[in-house]
């Protein structure tokens, strides 16, 4: 796991230093730093996420490898793309409703 703290939506509140503080430490004015490069061991995982999670201004954000519409190639190379378009008659598949 792989994070970034983003120090211009930082407000100081110091969650962040309570919940990981061998990750995140504070400035002179209370303002939330990174320390390292990021990197999470996986038994930090927990304390790390919940840092992330109690963040009230959303400063800390989990880096990942993955895009959001990165859609997995067709496992059949003969396989039709159109068979896995969102559309009226699949809608409850894909979860959108009209």
């Amino acid at each position: 796991m792989k994070i970034h703290l983003d120090r211009t939506l930082c407000d100081g509140f110091g969650i962040c230093a309570q919940h990981a503080p061998g990750y995140f430490s504070l400035d002179d004015w209370g303002y939330a730093c990174l320390i390292g490069d990021g990197t999470v061991a996986a038994s930090d995982r927990d304390d790390v996420m919940r840092a992330l999670m109690d963040c009230p201004v959303h400063a800390i954000m989990e880096l990942d490898d993955r895009r959001p519409d990165d859609v997995p190639p067709p496992l059949n190379g003969d396989e039709d793309p159109a068979a896995h378009l969102k559309v009226e008659s699949n809608e409850a598949e894909w979860g959108f409703t009209r």
